[in-house]
Order: structure tokens, then C-alpha cells, then sequence
């Protein structure tokens, strides 16, 4: 039986993915499958020997081999499947494709993660300490998402520096915002290279103790830019980091140029993918109420002195910027979503999701339903939905779905800029 759900766990861990994964992620992955698996096969013993007061009989040895064999090829048809699915994926990313050593790599990876985890209670026993299984099973799941966490691609973007800044920005020249205050992804949203005088206004986290502080923060950041002299205002809803995308950033200057303004206001400074699983309504929080204080102040202006109000976001973000206009549709080009979370659905909204993103199909359905895809474009290849695993993998590729080619899985170009209305 031990065999068995080895083989099991293996085929499960290379069922089809979104991404194309590097051997560390699909390592990692393999190796707290078995390991899990094994944890609960020892429960289910644990309690069948409690119902029943009988302990298992050790399994025939005349079947062993022929289990081992029938093992055996199973995971190979399954590693022959993944590889070619794999290079099918990576194919229409435009990303090399799979050789021998990428199979090696990911079999080391997860030798090493099974061979720590059933360690880790040995080692407790001699040490004179004993662990639970809850213990266990967060020390295993530990190792994968570090593995997995370490493999994860970032959008890393030219920080330049604080003296080459305008007034228009945040951190610079009369801003109440100092540059050191603006975090990572503040200065790298403020600083991305453009042409012309862009305003940008970006107010962190830790600027202000509540999203109505924040938010009159912003209000006054802009006031004092000059941005409601633009014939464009565009609130961009960060990702759940904080972080705000440069392409899209270019796509609106693009379009917009001079008559343009960007604000953005932190509500997280927690990973994405964290912030997306355990705190989903402090976007949808954040982006009502900066839009509330923006539509306050622009209601004192005389009418056709008002810029046109946009809201924008990407990932949690998508859910924070659709929240704005619960209830109501939002006019033509007021609203643009990239990558929406599955479930955020708006009518009259700008929409550019891939079908290789993570994003767009995890949700707790996934586990016994298949995801809801007519608004994705065909990016890729997308992989049969199967009960359970397919929930599994997608959050998997959650982790690493930044890593992407361009274009493809959570990475949007500027594009996802463009004024293209969806039908209502």
C-alpha cells in the first residue's frame, strides 16, 4: 500500500498545469504530495486500527513486484504526459523547452523534500521532543512554499533616483509624501521612466492610519500636482502588494499623455498571492473610499472643468476597482480590469484576462466545479479541469504566476490600457 500511494501522489503531481514550471516548483510540489499523502494513509491506519481494534496485514510478496511494475509505469506515462503538456505550453509562450535534466533536477528536489520531512520526527524522537501531526504537516507544506516561493518570478522595475523627480510625482519636489516613505513599490511606480510631465501620486500604507486618511492624503497630493487640471484621472488599485504594473502605467501615458493623471493608494504590503487568499475586501475598502473622497472633491469643480474618473486595477486589484461600482454600471471606459480574480464579473468594463492565468480560475469551487472562462482570451493551452487537483495546481501556480512570458499567465502588456468596452 505504501507503494501505491506513492505512485498516487506522484501521477497527481504532474497532472496539467497552468504555467510552465521549473523543476524546482514541480520538485517541491512532488515532494510534499508523497509526503502528505503518506501522513494520510498513516492517519486513515491509525483509525481504522481504532474502529476495529485489528492491525493491517502486511501485503502478499508475491505481489510486490508486479505492484512495482504496474508503479512504475504508471508515473512514467504520467512524467511522458507532463512532458509533453509542458513543452505544448512553453511552445506557445515562447519559452525553451524541456530536456533530460529538467526530470533529474525535479526528481532531486523532491527526494530531498520527502527525505527532510520523514526525517523531522526521527530527529524529534532523539532530541526528546515530540511533534504532533499538525506540526508535521506545516513543517512539509514550510518546505514546498519556501521551494516554491524561492522559483517565483517578481516584476522588477527601475528605481531611480529621488532627485530626478518632479512635483507631479510623490516623493518628489513639495510632496507631503518623503521618497524613503514611499516603500518598493511606491518608488518604482513614481519613478518609471516616461516622456513628458507625468503625475503620479502614490500614497503607502504606512502614510496615514485608516483608508480615509489615506485617501484625503491622495485628494491633497493631487490638488497640489495639478492633476485635476488634466482631462483624465485614473485610479489604479494596486495588487495586494502594493505593487502597481508598468505597463499599464505606459498604456494609459500612451494613450492619454499629458492629459493624465495616476494615483494610487496601498492597502497591503503583504505578498500578492497572501493577500489575495486571506484579506480580499481591503481592496474593494481602499478603492471606495479614495474614489468617494475623489468624487467629493471633483462634485466642487465646476462640470467642465472635471477630468474624466477611471478606475483601474490588476489581480486584487481587479476585485478592488469592480467594488467601486457595485450595484451600478460603470459608463464606457470608466472601468478596466486585468486579470480579474474568478467570480468578479462587471458589465461595461474594459476586461483582458488569459487563460493561463492562475488568478482568473482559482476560487474554492474550483475544488468540485469547473472555472467560468468565456471572458479569457486563448493564450495558451488550457488543461482539463479535474475534481480537486485542479484546485491544487492552480494555487501552485498562484505562487509563480508573475514568472510568466509576457502576455502570458498574471503578466499583461499595455494593452490592458486600452479603451475596448465589453458589450453589456
Amino acid at each position: 500500500m505504501t507503494a501505491l500511494t506513492v505512485v498516487l501522489a506522484t501521477v497527481v503531481s504532474l497532472a496539467p498545469s497552468l504555467l510552465p514550471r521549473e523543476p524546482s516548483v514541480q520538485g517541491a510540489l512532488t515532494g510534499v504530495t508523497i509526503v502528505l499523502a503518506l501522513i494520510a494513509r498513516r492517519l486513515v491506519l491509525i483509525l481504522r486500527r481504532h474502529l476495529t481494534g485489528r492491525t493491517p496485514r502486511p501485503g502478499s510478496r508475491e505481489l510486490r513486484l508486479p505492484v512495482a511494475v504496474v508503479g512504475a509505469s504508471a508515473v512514467l506515462v504520467a512524467a511522458a504526459t507532463a512532458h509533453h503538456r509542458q513543452n505544448r505550453l512553453r511552445e506557445a509562450m515562447s519559452v525553451p523547452a524541456l530536456d533530460g535534466r529538467y526530470w533529474l533536477d525535479s526528481l532531486t528536489v523532491a527526494v530531498v523534500v520527502v527525505g527532510v520531512s520523514l526525517a523531522l520526527p526521527r530527529l524529534a524522537r532523539v532530541l526528546g521532543r515530540r511533534r504532533d501531526a499538525a506540526t508535521a504537516v506545516a513543517v512539509v507544506l514550510g518546505i514546498g512554499v519556501a521551494t516554491v516561493s524561492a522559483s517565483s518570478g517578481e516584476a522588477v522595475d527601475t528605481v531611480s533616483s529621488p532627485t530626478t523627480l518632479s512635483a507631479g510625482l510623490s516623493g518628489g519636489s513639495g510632496s507631503a509624501v518623503a521618497w524613503k516613505d514611499l516603500g518598493r513599490e511606491g518608488q518604482r511606480f513614481v519613478s518609471l521612466p516616461s516622456e513628458g510631465s507625468p503625475i503620479r501620486i502614490y500614497v503607502p500604507l504606512a502614510a496615514a492610519p485608516d483608508p480615509s486618511a489615506r485617501a484625503g492624503l491622495a485628494v491633497d497630493e493631487l490638488r497640489r500636482a495639478g492633476a485635476f487640471r488634466r482631462a483624465h484621472l485614473v485610479v489604479t488599485v494596486p495588487t495586494g502588494s502594493g505593487w502597481v504594473d508598468a505597463a499599464a502605467v505606459r498604456g494609459f501615458e500612451a494613450q492619454w499623455g499629458e492629459d493624465v493623471a495616476l494615483v494610487a493608494q496601498q492597502y497591503s504590503d503583504r505578498p500578492s498571492w497572501a493577500t489575495f487568499v486571506l484579506d480580499r475586501r481591503a481592496a474593494a475598502n481602499e478603492a471606495r473610499t479614495l474614489v468617494a473622497a475623489l468624487r467629493a472633491h471633483l462634485s466642487t469643480l465646476p462640470e467642465q472643468q472635471r477630468p474624466a474618473l477611471h478606475v483601474y486595477g490588476q489581480s486584487l486589484g481587479a476585485s478592488g476597482a469592480s467594488a467601486v461600482f457595485d450595484g451600478t454600471d460603470p459608463e464606457p471606459c470608466a472601468l478596466f480590469l486585468a486579470g480579474p480574480p474568478a467570480g468578479v464579473r462587471t458589465t461595461h468594463a474594459t476586461v483582458l484576462a488569459n487563460v493561463s492565468d492562475p488568478v482568473v480560475w482559482w476560487r474554492p469551487s474550483l475544488l468540485w466545479s469547473p472555472p467560468e472562462l468565456s471572458h479569457a482570451r486563448a493564450d495558451a493551452p488550457s488543461p482539463p479541469w479535474i475534481p480537486v487537483v485542479t484546485f491544487v495546481h492552480t494555487t501552485v501556480d498562484l505562487l509563480t504566476s508573475l514568472a510568466a512570458a509576457p502576455g502570458h499567465g498574471h503578466r499583461y502588456g499595455e494593452d490592458q490600457a486600452r479603451c475596448t468596452p465589453a458589450p453589456g
